[in-house]
């Protein structure tokens, strides 16, 4: 059953071959023999997820229910979940049980999805590599002495495991698409505004955006199509219908414009990778796509300027972390400021703290014209060469990492190697454009990564394009060895 996509499994639901209570209990006997090598999940929900499979094998014997009832999940341990603990991967977090759903919860809740446990991930979302997680690193499934990326890598490794069938995930400058890019997955970021943040502990709030990890294009439609649409406590959810995303997979490409991002062919992409990609728009060419050689001169600034306002955002959201009102709180202060210091000193990790203290700086008087407003400035910059390339194309495309999964520890002691690997992701974000990962190949064993990146609310012209690639590729359909 663990080789099924979440539409197999559904499919199978429904014709009565198996229960929901027979796929669950399939995949948390996976989850307790696996996990342990992969540190992919946090918190494994066995008796809810069985109670859970259990009232929608009810459902499916009504008569009732929709396309993702009884279909197992999990969920990154970022997104509150009413009862269970959350924790961020953080120790300030580590005591925190939340007292309600996120709307991405209780969307796929109310969709009779059944939830596995909470996947881990880099802290508050702050890594590329899901090392900076309290409760130690994700292991890659390909190669087990690999980062598997981040910060969705939990998610990302248990997909690709198989110990999950999909995952979600939040993307603030590639924490979806770049762990998915070195998994072998399909990961898709919405617009910002498409997907409700209510309940999604905040790192950048404009930037952050939560998203799904999933095999392949269809079942990344599935539940995207469940989790999006407008939230009244969201202030930044747009109130726009959401199309069935799955309607639209099989459209021909035929006289489609893609754009081929100059910027992303240069300096630091590995020339195995490119092969790789170019070798992926050829198979767009021969679906009929026309391919346009795009610039964004203003691109190559995306990472300076994600590493100005991120951190900012960050320093403002983390306050609320002060060790009094909930999470970790040191012990026996000796006074109101001691509390403070000891127990964000305690709770918080070193990236975490970087992160926080860069953003601290770049907003301090004096400083922050020179920073951050000026960051800001070059934001809008970027985003208008966006508008000005899908003036010209329907999609651009490009690589999703510049390399391969990378050695546990190998960049851990040098923050800007690390941050440059979301040289290719960062842009997306900034100008709060939707942007999705699919296999396009191996190099040496490990997976490389094809991005498409669309005009806002084009979610279901990217599934449908990788929807179409895959029907002509088998990449996205390979398991890692001892997984199978």
């Amino acid at each position: 059953m663990h080789t099924l996509t979440l539409a197999g499994i559904s499919a199978g639901i429904k014709a009565r071959r198996f229960s929901s209570v027979e796929v669950t209990q399939h995949f948390l006997g996976r989850i307790e023999r696996l996990n342990p090598a992969l540190n992919a999940f946090i918190t494994v929900t066995a008796d809810q997820a069985l109670a859970q499979a259990a009232a929608a094998d009810q459902v499916v014997a009504a008569g009732k229910g929709g396309p993702l009832t009884g279909v197992p999940i999990a969920h990154k341990d970022i997104f509150c979940t009413d009862g269970v603990l959350t924790t961020c991967a953080s120790k300030m977090l580590s005591n925190f049980v939340s007292p309600y759903d996120a709307t991405v919860v209780r969307k796929l809740k109310e969709a009779g999805v059944v939830m596995l446990g909470k996947t881990n991930m880099d802290e508050f979302a702050m890594g590329s590599s899901n090392e900076t997680s309290w409760y130690g690193p994700v292991k890659n499934p390909w190669d087990l002495s690999r980062v598997p990326g981040g910060s969705s890598g939990g998610s990302a490794a248990a997909v690709a495991a198989r110990i999950a069938p999909a995952a979600t995930g939040t993307d603030t400058g590639g924490s979806i698409r770049q762990p998915a890019a070195l998994t072998a997955l399909t990961g898709i970021k919405p617009t910002y505004g498409r997907v409700s943040r209510y309940g999604m502990i905040a790192y950048a709030s404009s930037l952050d955006q939560g998203g799904v990890l999933t095999l392949n294009a269809e079942d990344a439609a599935l539940l995207l199509g469940a989790m999006s649409g407008f939230d009244e406590r969201d202030s930044t959810s747009v109130d726009l219908a959401v199309p069935d995303y799955t309607a639209t997979l099989n459209q021909p490409l035929k006289g489609i414009k893609v754009g081929i991002l100059k910027e992303f062919f240069g300096k630091g992409l590995e020339a195995t990778t490119e092969s790789l990609v170019r070798d992926a728009l050829e198979v767009y060419e021969r679906l009929g796509a026309t391919l346009v050689e795009v610039s964004l001169p203003n691109l190559p600034l995306s990472v300076p300027t994600y590493y100005v306002v991120a951190p900012a955002e960050c320093s403002s959201n983390l306050s609320r972390f002060d060790g009094v009102r909930f999470g970790y709180s040191c012990a026996e202060p000796k006074d109101l400021l001691d509390l403070y210091t000891r127990s964000r000193g305690e709770g918080f990790g070193a990236e975490v703290k970087r992160r926080i203290m860069t953003g601290t700086y770049v907003l301090s008087a004096g400083y922050y014209d020179a920073y951050y407003i000026k960051a800001q400035k070059v934001r809008q910059l970027i985003s208008d060469d966006f508008k000005r390339a899908f003036a010209q194309v329907d999609l651009l495309v490009g690589p999703t990492a510049p390399t391969t999964a990378f050695e546990l520890g190998a960049k851990v002691d040098d923050p800007i190697t690390m941050y440059l690997n979301d040289i290719y992701t960062i842009g997306a974000n900034l100008a709060g454009l939707p942007a999705m990962s699919i296999p396009c190949g191996f190099v040496e064993g490990l997976p490389v990564g094809l991005q498409l990146i669309g005009p806002h609310f084009a979610e279901a012209k990217l599934l449908n394009a990788a929807h179409q690639y895959q029907q002509q590729t088998e990449w996205h359909r390979r398991i890692p060895a001892g997984y199978a």
